[in-house]
């Protein structure tokens, strides 16, 4: 059995806040349904599926645009260039991943190092940052 929302509806079913579902069409990433002539838009279960691709692929780390790229795949049809792109997102991932390991090392010996000045020393945390 098909469900039918109000944009309301929709909203709640799909975890997300109403004016998300507005946001998503004026970007084009959610058809707007026509409203009958004195009536109220509905949805449908292929909308609230497609709310929940595009929440997914967000918590993925995929921007909206990234999105709008991915649901023009979403037939299946099309692995390899669905898997390019995946692919483009995990290296982005992997490079901003060593970049905070790097921040953190740099951190961490910023950190020690306060602890371990005594005296009329300037703090080596803001001494680092005032060099940069």
């Amino acid at each position: 059995m098909s469900n039918i929302f109000t944009i309301g509806a929709l909203a709640e079913a799909a975890g997300v806040n109403l004016e998300t579902i507005r946001y998503y069409q004026r970007r084009g990433l959610l058809p707007e349904p026509a409203r009958p002539q004195g009536g109220i838009r509905r949805y449908g279960d292929p909308d609230l599926a497609r709310v929940r691709f595009i929440k997914s692929a967000q918590r993925l780390g995929f921007s909206l645009d990234e999105v709008a790229e991915l649901l023009k795949l979403e037939d299946g049809s099309h692995c390899g260039l669905a898997r390019a792109q995946g692919e483009r997102k995990l290296a982005d991932v992997r490079a901003r991943l060593a970049d905070l390991q790097r921040i953190e090392q740099v951190l961490a010996d910023l950190v020690a190092r306060c602890g371990s000045k005594r005296g009329r020393v300037r703090c080596p945390l803001i001494a680092s940052l005032h060099e940069g």
